[in-house]
């Protein structure tokens, strides 16, 4: 009897051990729960962005300054400038957008001026008559906000550029080729406007008043636009606001009017995305568009994203305005803030 007992015990105890769960792998199971990981203290928070990470991690983000890119004709990647006074006016300080010393800046890590202004008495009309193109506008954005001008001291632009004009409405009315004709000669480019968006906003030439590359050192709000001493509102470049889409064809969108009567259109094409060194010394080309409806072949600028951003010279005979900013600067409109 007691030998039977003791193959019971024998027998039970055995039972045990084959029903126990398995031990659990490393891999199943992770990390060891009575160990905790050291994190080393400096991957607690990843480093400040700055332009030389920038250009390491992405190098198609950067684009070459156009500072003191002055010509006496015109010349690729050049602007053929009517006046080069410089100032010291503008933006006072520069960025980890700017890399001076390598002549590039960084458009994803610049600021833009804060705000969302919306314009009521904003308004633009472009009319064909015959062989006249008239465009009137009051130089305020019709289909877009501006940031809030003046600078704010709040606003982190401050520290960069403190624009402190305010924006103001500005008559100002073209009488334009319909069908515009190169000229034998090309000619230089004002100071002020070269030429005026469908939104109504004038396009200027790319540089400040101190000759340096305007879309690069100066502070714009996010649809790329800031005022002038007289207030008037204007961009350097394509405004970030408005459509660039091609067509489903593949024919660029017409953005604007040089003031030689020449459409100013986007660089995207559907099939390529066209640069300054696609281009000729005014910045424009030959190539398939559609103009007053019509699909054809004929010379535009085109409006990149490298300077000088929409042109480099006048191609034709540029216009001038059969009105201006008033004396007085201009009048204030009442804005509409949401």
């Amino acid at each position: 009897m007691p030998y039977m007992r003791w193959v019971l015990v024998v027998f039970l105890m055995g039972l045990l051990v084959n029903c126990a769960p398995p031990p659990q792998s490393a891999d199943m199971r992770g990390v060891n729960p009575t160990v905790v990981p050291t994190i080393p203290a400096t991957t607690d928070a990843p480093p400040a962005p700055t332009a030389a990470a920038n250009a390491t991690n992405d190098a198609a983000q950067a684009l070459p300054l156009g500072d003191g890119k002055f010509s006496q004709t015109g010349q690729q990647g050049y602007i053929f400038a009517c006046s080069t006074r410089i100032s010291n006016e503008g933006a006072f300080a520069s960025g980890a957008w700017l890399d001076e010393t390598n002549k590039l800046w960084y458009p994803k890590l610049k600021p833009s001026v804060d705000g969302q202004v919306f314009w009521e008495a904003a308004n633009v009309t472009i009319e064909v008559a015959g062989s006249t193109r008239t465009i009137s506008s009051n130089a305020l954005p019709e289909n877009h906000p501006t940031g809030i001008f003046p600078v704010q001291s709040s606003d982190d632009a401050y520290q960069y550029d403190r624009n402190p004009n305010t924006i103001s409405l500005q008559q100002i009315q073209y009488q334009l080729p319909q069908m515009p004709q190169p000229s034998n000669t090309v000619s230089c480019l004002p100071p002020g406007i070269i030429g005026v968006a469908l939104t109504g906003v004038p396009f200027y030439n790319g540089f400040d008043e101190g000759g340096r590359d305007a879309v690069a050192h100066e502070i714009q709000d996010d649809c790329s636009g800031h005022p002038q001493q007289q207030g008037q509102y204007h961009y350097h470049s394509v405004s970030a606001c408005v459509a660039t889409k091609p067509d489903a064809a593949g024919h660029p969108a017409l953005i604007g009017y040089a003031l030689d009567g020449f459409g100013i259109y986007a660089a995207n094409t559907g099939s390529t995305t066209l640069k300054t060194a696609d281009l000729d010394e005014c910045h424009g080309i030959v190539s398939e568009v559609v103009w007053d409806g019509a699909v054809v072949n004929m010379y535009h600028y085109v409006a990149t994203a490298d300077f000088p951003y929409t042109m480099g010279c006048f191609r034709g005979t540029p216009t001038q305005s059969n009105a201006g900013p008033p004396a007085d600067g201009g009048t204030r409109p009442p804005p509409r803030r949401p």
